[in-house]
């Protein structure tokens, strides 16, 4: 069985921890920072168990509160409602509701190399979708043959790359091969580690799923990330 390392790459978090200095005799000893306690999720990151495959709930202090979704201001007042808008700098998704308002969302983004950028469309959308590696990635990991575009594909699941939902990017009548699609695993959130596409926490997808209509404009910002970023 492949393990879920061969198909997503994610970052180690950063571990802090507080240090000791020894002043003079008549300074008091420092004691080591207190690290203060990550926030609670909100519920809506909570275990989702009405699926066809059980989502995990989102743990506590691995998602930064900033890639929370949260409806905000819209920065893109002149963009048509519907329009959804991806700033791989910023690691943000914008879905704008109106001229007031858009849905945030926070993402992981493909590493420079693999990005891509420009204007697409939604042209469908799938619920638990099959992924199928492509050809080049097969090349670079032949390890990945069994789930080949030729092969069929791997079977929906908890650890399949695309997640729980995916919206697949097209431009000109042309397939970009790239994808808005869940995620798995939560710490990918707000770093550019992958092979392209645009992951989102299951939970987040989810909701995106719901609000985005296929044919919808998806423009992606160019990216200036370093290629060893994460």
């Amino acid at each position: 069985m492949i393990t879920r390392r061969l198909f997503l790459s994610s970052a180690a978090l950063a571990v802090l921890s507080g240090c000791t200095s020894i002043g003079s005799r008549t300074q008091p000893i420092s004691t080591p920072a207190i690290k203060p306690k990550p926030q609670s999720m909100p519920a809506i990151y909570g275990a989702i168990v009405d699926e066809p495959y059980p989502i995990d709930a989102v743990p506590r202090g691995v998602v930064p509160e900033r890639y929370w979704r949260q409806q905000v201001p819209n920065p893109y007042p002149g963009e048509a409602a519907g329009t959804i808008i991806v700033d791989p700098n910023a690691f943000y998704l914008h879905l704008v509701e109106n001229r007031e308002t858009a849905m945030r969302y926070g993402i992981g983004v493909g590493r420079q190399g693999f990005s891509w950028s420009g204007d697409a469309v939604v042209q469908y959308k799938r619920k638990w979708p099959r992924w199928k590696a492509p050809d080049d990635m097969v090349a670079r990991n032949p390890e990945l043959q069994p789930y080949s575009v030729a092969n069929g594909g791997m079977d929906p699941g908890p650890l399949n790359p695309l997640g729980a939902r995916a919206l697949y990017l097209f431009q000109n009548g042309e397939d970009t091969l790239y994808r808005i699609h869940g995620n798995p695993e939560a710490n990918s959130i707000g770093k550019a580690v992958s092979s392209g596409c645009i992951r989102m926490l299951n939970h987040d997808i989810i909701d995106l799923f719901e609000r985005a209509r296929s044919g919808a404009k998806v423009t992606v910002k160019s990216s200036s990330m370093p290629a060893a970023l994460s």
